[in-house]
């Protein structure tokens, strides 16, 4: 496999030289599956790549261990920030070598090194005049006696009114912010509401190196992804200002100035500033690495609220340090990957952490192969156990099954002996044309960075040899003409073999599989198809399957397992009575009903009821609606409500009523016993409600196979007696 070296590699002129950096993950918690895609795996891919290129390369990556967060969650786990950074670091460590992401070295920040590096830096931008100090209002907590730093304050957003912004940035709108533009703001050790008190603090004087920034993003940013680009220019396109680099902290890299000998550097100063003291902790020799720009060239994987960090305020520094670094060349930026029932929260057990992975039983291999192919390049997007179960059987079906067959074939056919080949026929030339055509564009797509596509091509080349396969069919030539036979088997493992290197930066163990079963050593990439294994050569007489079937049985196991709901209930339920339904005069098959959801509150719906009910069937009727899905309009009608269903497939749909209707007030809530009504503020349709595990079993509204009640006493059920079993939408 294309692992790192052992030891240490330094750039050679004339060479293709790859610095290659993965944004910092906080060392405070444990990285979820869009922090792993996000960054470190999108990294590992590219620089496996490159080494099978044979490139020059260093892949550098480590924790970021200081700042607020880090102090923050010592005084939640009561001990030091050494012994947190001690603790995550190393549950980091263990968790990407197990997706096998291969740093050349993965370091931490609270090292002595990064104190001589970040202190240098800032010497040099203090002595070139591109510090300034001033005097501002911070937020001080008199119950906890000291300076809030910004991740030491919550409240609400002033952009998007979200209740739980940082004093740093807001989570949701993604936007930067001071602890004092917060509304409502509390401290997060005592929650009291802090007072505004002046203190100094040192600003790097960004104004002042506007004019080199701006160059520097003109001459780099063409070869950057278009949301790296869109969110630099909201800052350089616009009038920069002083940005504050000092915080009061105790946990961090000093301030070298007597007057402020109290403070520490900001994380987001310090951070980026990491890259270059791992590359120091990698090899003595790093100033080859970072102080090379005539002979390296940089390449940085983020998510997208890391950008201006990285694409302003670093090559700021390393700029106004007047040293010549080296400055970001390639950017690659992922949109957010989402957890189907919402964000992921190690706290509420919502989504798959990197250390609940391994617990899954399924293999790192397919965990890398789900997040690359569903990597989200130019949108959010949703991990789905649906989507999950879908794409390990595409790639068992299309990849796995190819392996498996065309091994097994000629272990029973040529007792595993690869058999002399004549492939002159017009079948087997069109193939290997088609193969080095495809070979090509995945070339073309990894240079470019194109990381998805890249594997797109590769799975679509495996496709490319099952049509070949199903083509000649050599399992019905094996008695008729075994020659033919030979040649096409000779063809496909050897097809198969450079298949397997071109899945290596994907999957790096299953290409090692591969490998072991074709009794090959790794190689390198080629440019074209080529008979690599020789005629007379034995593979392994052990040929095992490379990836399993996932059962619906198991997928429903491990949704249940990370769904974070626990007892909480996330739909906003209740009973309402419908009191006028028109039809739409845009739409055939819809109604507009309206319906009284208690206290007179009257809301519109939008259902498509027309096939299944009369309108005088639904009038008065006390039925189940959902309140929280996100308002969509049908035909022009805006529907604020949604009438929930029993669908089983067969017998049409039935609406959802309280086993007693009589005893039962519009706006009774439903949820099931023991249940905490937790409604979450919005509810996508396809994305999430389709997810959720709600059913009609035997008769029974089922959430988590726990029977739906209204106002905690009637069962909600089918209306239909017709309708016992199946889904609810």
């Amino acid at each position: 496999m294309s692992n790192p070296p052992s030891t240490p590699v330094l750039p050679v002129e004339g060479q293709r030289n790859i610095l290659i950096t993965s944004a910092l993950p906080y060392v405070n918690n444990v990285p979820h599956l869009g922090n792993i895609i996000g960054c470190v795996l999108s990294g590992d891919v590219y620089a496996r790549y490159c080494r099978l290129k044979g490139y020059n390369v260093i892949y550098i990556c480590g924790t970021d261990e200081y700042g607020t967060a880090t102090e923050t969650k010592a005084l939640q786990e009561k001990c030091t920030p050494k012994e947190i950074c001690d603790k995550y670091h190393k549950i980091h460590k263990e968790i990407y070598e197990w997706f096998n992401i291969g740093f050349d070295k993965f370091g931490r920040t609270s090292t002595d090194s990064q104190t001589e590096i970040t202190q240098d830096i800032f010497n040099k931008l203090h002595k070139a005049g591109y510090t300034l100090t001033q005097e501002m209002e911070q937020l001080f907590c008199e119950g906890c006696s000291m300076f809030l730093a910004d991740r030491y304050v919550e409240g609400t957003c002033p952009h998007c009114a979200y209740e739980d912004a940082r004093g740093d940035q807001c989570d949701k709108c993604t936007k930067l912010l001071n602890p004092t533009d917060l509304i409502h703001p509390r401290c997060k050790v005592c929650s009291k509401t802090p007072i505004i008190k002046s203190t100094k603090h040192i600003f790097l004087d960004l104004p002042q190196l506007q004019s080199k920034v701006n160059d520097f993003v003109e001459n780099k940013s063409t070869q950057w992804t278009e949301n790296s680009v869109q969110i630099t220019n909201t800052w350089v396109k616009g009038e920069l200002k002083p940005r504050c680099i000092t915080r009061d902290l105790k946990w961090g890299t000093p301030v070298p100035l007597e007057e402020f000998s109290n403070k520490v550097f900001y994380v987001w100063f310090d951070a980026p500033i990491g890259y270059l003291s791992i590359t120091k902790e990698y090899t003595p020799e790093w100033e080859k690495w970072w102080k090379n720009p005539e002979n390296v060239k940089l390449v940085q994987f983020m998510g997208k609220d890391n950008v201006p960090f990285h694409t302003v305020i670093f090559p700021a520094s390393l700029i106004g340090s007047g040293d010549p670094y080296v400055l970001v060349d390639y950017l690659s930026t992922t949109e957010f990957l989402n957890y189907e029932t919402g964000k992921f929260s190690k706290s509420r057990n919502t989504g798959v952490f990197g250390d609940s992975a391994k617990s899954t039983g399924i293999p790192p291999e397919v965990w890398r192969y789900y997040l690359l192919i569903n990597r989200p390049e130019n949108s959010d997007s949703v991990f789905s156990w649906d989507d999950f179960n879908f794409k390990n059987n595409d790639l068992l079906n299309n990849f796995g099954n190819l392996v498996n067959r065309v091994l097994k074939m000629l272990n029973s056919i040529y007792d595993g002996v690869v058999p002399a080949h004549d492939a002159t026929q017009e079948i087997d030339t069109k193939f290997i044309t088609e193969f080095n055509s495809h070979m090509t564009q995945y070339f073309e797509k990894l240079e470019a960075i194109n990381i998805k596509e890249g594997l797109k091509i590769a799975m679509s080349l495996s496709k490319v040899c099952n049509v070949y396969m199903q083509d000649n069919k050599p399992w019905d030539l094996a008695n008729t003409d075994k020659a033919r036979c030979g040649t096409i088997l000779a063809v496909l493992v050897n097809a198969i073999n450079l298949l397997a290197t071109l899945m290596e930066p994907y999957m790096p163990s299953l290409a090692n599989k591969i490998h072991q079963q074709l009794a090959v050593e790794p190689s390198k990439y080629v440019d074209s198809f080529v008979f690599a294994i020789p005629e007379n050569h034995k593979i392994s007489s052990t040929i095992d399957p490379l990836v399993k079937k996932l059962d619906g049985d198991e997928i429903k196991k491990q949704r249940a397992k990370f769904s974070g709901l626990g007892p909480e209930f996330p739909i906003d339920m209740k009973i309402a009575t419908v009191t006028q339904v028109e039809p739409h005069s845009g739409a055939e098959h819809l109604y507009i009903i309206k319906v009284d959801i208690g206290a007179g509150i009257i809301k519109t719906v939008v259902a498509g009821l027309k096939a299944h009910y009369e309108a005088a069937q639904l009038v008065g009727q006390k039925l189940a609606v959902v309140l929280n899905l996100k308002p969509s309009k049908f035909k022009g009608v805006l529907s604020e409500a949604m009438i929930v269903v029993a669908d089983d497939g067969a017998n049409g749909v039935s609406i959802l009523v309280p086993k007693d209707a009589s005893t039962t007030a519009s706006g009774a809530k439903i949820a099931g016993a023991g249940m905490s009504i937790q409604p979450k503020a919005s509810i996508d349709y396809q994305k999430e409600f389709l997810h959720y595990d709600l059913k009609a079993v035997d008769g029974a509204i089922n959430y988590n196979n726990t029977p739906l009640l209204v106002a905690g006493k009637e069962p909600l059920i089918p209306q239909k007696s017709s309708i016992q079993n199946g889904k609810v939408r």
